[in-house]
């Protein structure tokens, strides 16, 4: 049995998120286990290395499947693409060793988040980027940051869902960047591992900074209060990319 590594790239617009929902419910994990079915005429499990929610993007989303079949993974990479919708694109196939597992196996992994930071929208990357018309102060939310690197416990920055139930909410940051492009800001923020919404509950937050409404104490006050109701609003979705997985 042959042992399969994916690199995807997704708009994740019009997806109910990565994981197989409901019948009837779009997801991108559906989509390609549909389009394997369909070209090779068996029904896979698709493991992902984690779940981005409805209108999250990916650049380098990663999953693994075994087959019975074995082919050469451009073949397979070829054909998935042919049978696939337009906003989803195997970049990569590769083979890999029966052990590898795209979610237990990943050491690290990068989000970015953008905002179009000007006083008009745009209407050709309104649903790559969240739209926030008033300055913002970047060199505080770089500063607000460094609050958030190291291994601290997230419990305040994830919806208390079944998914984290009975588990750890102590999580490892490695790096959290702000950074200004013209009218962008990028923030980029690379973990061991994020628990549901955190990446959004934590721009979110410095958006907040940004506009001169909290500070980095406040941060660090928020992370040792451990209740979700002090951070503030999420970030919208539809402005986060799953950047890349490091195994």
């Amino acid at each position: 049995m042959a042992n399969y590594k994916l690199t995807i790239e997704y708009d994740g617009t019009n997806f109910k998120g990565w994981q197989v929902q409901g019948k009837g419910e779009r997801t991108v994990q559906g989509e390609i286990v549909q389009a394997y079915q369909k070209v090779f005429r068996e029904k896979i499990k698709l493991i992902g290395s984690g779940r981005t929610d409805t209108g999250v993007h990916a650049l380098g989303q990663v999953a693994n499947f075994h087959t019975e079949i074995d082919r050469p993974p451009e073949d397979i990479r070829n054909a998935l693409n042919a049978t696939l919708a337009d906003d989803v694109v195997i970049l990569r196939v590769n083979r890999v060793a029966d052990s590898f597992h795209a979610q237990y196996a990943a050491k690290r992994k990068t989000y970015r988040y953008i905002i179009l930071n000007r006083e008009l929208p745009s209407p050709t990357r309104r649903w790559g980027m969240a739209q926030i018309s008033s300055a913002l102060d970047v060199e505080a939310m770089k500063s607000a940051a460094k609050a958030f690197v190291g291994t601290r416990d997230f419990k305040s920055f994830t919806s208390n869902n079944r998914s984290n139930q009975g588990k750890s909410t102590t999580r490892t940051v490695y790096d959290l960047r702000v950074v200004r492009r013209g009218a962008q800001i990028h923030i980029d923020i690379t973990a061991d591992g994020f628990l549901y919404k955190m990446v959004r509950n934590i721009v979110g937050l410095l958006i907040e900074v940004g506009q001169g409404r909290c500070s980095k104490s406040h941060i660090l006050k928020v992370l040792r209060d451990k209740d979700r109701r002090a951070a503030g609003v999420a970030a919208k979705a539809h402005g986060l990319y799953l950047l890349k997985v490091k195994y």
